[in-house]
């Protein structure tokens, strides 16, 4: 058989359609290339010298002043940059300071007396005076030789944040923009600085342009929780003794707020739930009430969460990293997902194992986060006033996995992720814990105005007394005046709603067996001589 050695395979010539399009898109090039070229030398002909003899960030914030307007610098914790800018006016700004000897410990302790004068350490502040009408405030960020806890970076960004919003108002009835830039890798305290406001970030550079309405509430605020935070001016108000312009014919949108809690993993909550949103609607607040839902939750125990007052979302639930598998707080980041109601500008997220005693509406003035004292120097994260964003939800989420949790839980981890709050008195958050107190009585103060219900429920007690009184280990939670407390709110709901903190066998059983221990161990409090006339027993 012969062989014949194949022929090349012909060039086919360039198609008429696939010329065009080379020529298409060389034009296209051209043209772009030449934009840029225009680009460059219209911002050359407006700021001549700005890209060659100025730092990147003044390129940056210049543009919004315009040419004809002088920016006001000042330097915080920095030399004034050598600019050749001539509309510039640069001043440094002089402080003392915080003493080494102030820690954080200082600034946050375990426990303080809430009826005494403030024992907070000064933090020096800059003559104000003497830094009026700044346009921009520039901040070399300290190194962080305490992590987040370090004082000396509070005491930075604390005077940026009072130069920002003594120079922030209008210049011949014009409103004059104001930034922050802060130079460092960290970046500037996201407690003070939120990343909603971030104008511009490359590198160690980070610009903002902040809501000053948000930066006032922050700067009169104590410097940490060694003191109770007052209240302060509504964000509609002007402060620093300066009048509001009351001529004006416009309306101040009344702030978007809501109550909030979080259900997920399971259905044992679902009563206390419905009791926390009636203790709060028979304290006639004129709140939202937002109750966040994983698919745990049954459609019959949201139709009964609906009734009860709670507006309902559907989420995802959210694993705690750091926490065993299975264990109480597995799925406790959950909570994270307050951060997404951006519909609202501030909710007070209450745990469902609380009831208020009292209407809460007046506290929603103070800021994130704002909170009761737990121990050490971390706040109870179970009622907290929190400013959803998206970019904190996703910074949160981002954390989530790096950051630990002394708990494994969201308390730990918000803890570390805001270690600068602000305390609230601890009747807002009134934890049911007697320690070692040697009575039987456990009686709760009347001026409380929420009552936070640690160890077993009032639910899955009798109706008649807590039963923590049956449990060695839970005695130190026991407290009859607090669990009458709930019982009030239960017995002021409609009866549609008492359905859902029915008695089932299983908590009965329980309730026995350690009533019965009580007994025959013969407790001095006495509670397992009380006649039981719940009528829950009467529905097993």
């Amino acid at each position: 058989m012969a062989y014949s050695k194949p022929s090349k395979p012909k060039n086919k010539p360039f198609t008429f359609p696939f010329i065009l399009f080379l020529i298409a898109l060389l034009l296209f090039t051209i043209h772009y290339l030449r934009q840029l070229h225009d680009d460059f030398q219209n911002k050359a002909m407006t700021y001549p010298k700005l890209a060659r003899n100025n730092p990147k960030w003044f390129e940056v914030v210049a543009r919004e002043f315009g040419d004809e307007n002088t920016v006001n610098v000042g330097f915080v914790n920095m030399d004034a940059t050598k600019m050749k800018e001539k509309r510039t006016k640069m001043v440094r700004v002089n402080f003392v300071p915080v003493k080494d000897g102030v820690r954080w410990s200082d600034l946050f302790p375990e426990w303080i007396d809430e009826n005494a004068p403030s024992n907070c350490p000064k933090i020096p502040m800059p003559e104000f005076e003497d830094y009026q009408d700044l346009d921009v405030v520039v901040a070399r960020v300290p190194c962080e030789e305490d992590g987040l806890r370090d004082v000396f970076r509070l005491q930075v960004n604390l005077v940026v944040a009072n130069l920002l919003v003594r120079s922030g108002r209008k210049r011949n009835g014009v409103d004059r923009p104001i930034f922050a830039v802060f130079i460092g890798s960290s970046g500037p305290m996201w407690e003070i600085f939120r990343c909603d406001d971030i104008f511009w970030h490359f590198g160690d550079y980070w610009v903002y342009k902040p809501q000053l309405r948000r930066i006032k509430q922050k700067v009169v605020m104590p410097v940490g929780s060694c003191q109770i935070s007052p209240p302060f001016a509504q964000s509609g108000e002007e402060l620093w003794g300066r009048q509001s312009d009351k001529s004006k014919n416009y309306s101040i949108q009344k702030p978007r707020e809501a109550y909030v809690t979080v259900l997920h993993s399971s259905e044992a909550y679902v009563c206390g739930a419905i009791a926390l949103a009636q203790s709060i609607i028979q304290s006639n607040s004129t709140k939202d009430l937002v109750l966040l839902a994983d698919d745990h939750i049954s459609p019959r125990s949201i139709d009964g969460l609906r009734s009860a007052g709670w507006k309902i979302k559907r989420i995802q639930r959210i694993r705690s990293p750091h926490s065993k598998k299975n264990a109480y707080n597995e799925w406790n980041y959950s909570k994270l997902r307050i951060w997404q109601l951006i519909e609202y500008d501030k909710v007070m997220f209450i745990d469902s194992d609380l009831i208020a005693t009292q209407n809460l509406d007046e506290f929603f003035v103070y800021p994130q986060i704002s909170a009761a004292g737990n121990d050490r120097h971390i706040f109870n994260s179970g009622l907290m006033l929190v400013e959803p964003s998206t970019c904190t939800f996703e910074t949160l989420m981002r954390k989530r996995s790096v950051v630990e949790s002394y708990n494994g839980g969201d308390q730990g981890f918000l803890n570390e992720m805001f270690p600068w709050w602000h305390r609230l008195p601890a009747k807002l958050n009134h934890l049911k814990f007697f320690g070692s107190v040697p009575d039987y009585v456990h009686r709760i103060r009347d001026d409380t105005y929420t009552v936070h219900y640690l160890g077993l429920k009032p639910w899955m007690c009798y109706k008649d007394y807590d039963c923590n009184w049956d449990k060695v280990e839970g005695q130190q939670f026991a407290s009859d005046s607090a669990h009458e407390k709930w019982w009030h709110v239960y017995d002021k709901m409609p009866k549609k709603l008492r359905q859902y903190c029915s008695l089932t066998p299983k908590m009965d059983a329980r309730i026995r067996t350690y009533r019965q221990r009580a007994k025959n161990a013969s407790f001095p409090d006495g509670h397992w001589k009380i006649t039981v006339k719940d009528p829950r027993q009467n529905l097993l």
